[in-house]
């Protein structure tokens, strides 16, 4: 592959003490080990993304972001049965750049794992004309699977979904940024 291609990781949480850092910092750093793909992080504390959909420049900013990207990633924990409203507000502050893209899931939580977050996001995704990964990783009780010192996890079933759902991206990102090239997405 002559460009390697751009993913994004979005950090969901924005919450005051929040874990996600500690996940994303995870998924970034086994992401990071394949050759396929130039990472970068997209931390949704650090943009102002209004919930009335107004253009600003933190919008203007975040939507330039997803256009440059081949992939995306969402880390993302569960509220109350669903994802926080900090990434409702950044899938809907983007439209055309989201198209014909693929996207993963990471998810924490309780007892689900974020799985329930997950479910309702792939809705939502398809809604926005994109590909969502069939694999998925997911932390039930999440602040137990990581080492406090180094952020490491030895939950193997995680890593093998995160090894699997990157090989899934890379072939999507690539399958996807090719027929882009050609002729844009008639969304």
């Amino acid at each position: 592959m002559e460009t390697p291609l751009r993913l994004e990781v979005i950090v969901a949480s924005t919450r005051p003490e929040r874990f996600a850092p500690t996940v994303a910092k995870w998924f970034v750093g086994a992401a990071s080990e394949r050759d396929e793909f130039d990472v970068g992080v997209i931390d949704l504390a650090d943009f102002d993304l209004p919930t009335t959909l107004a253009e600003t420049d933190d919008t203007a900013a975040f939507r330039q972001r997803i256009a440059d990207a081949d992939a995306i990633v969402v880390v993302t924990s569960e509220y109350n049965h669903g994802y926080p409203a900090s990434l409702k507000a950044a899938l809907d502050s983007v439209k055309h750049e989201w198209r014909a893209k693929p996207i993963g899931f990471v998810s924490y939580g309780g007892l689900s794992g974020g799985l329930r977050a997950v479910e309702q996001l792939r809705q939502v995704v398809a809604e926005l004309h994109m590909v969502s990964m069939r694999e998925s990783v997911s932390f039930a009780q999440a602040k137990r699977r990581f080492d406090k010192a180094t952020g490491a996890t030895n939950d193997d079933a995680a890593i093998d979904a995160a090894w699997r759902m990157l090989g899934q991206l890379s072939w999507w990102a690539t399958a996807l940024r090719a027929a882009r090239s050609v002729e844009p997405y008639p969304g």
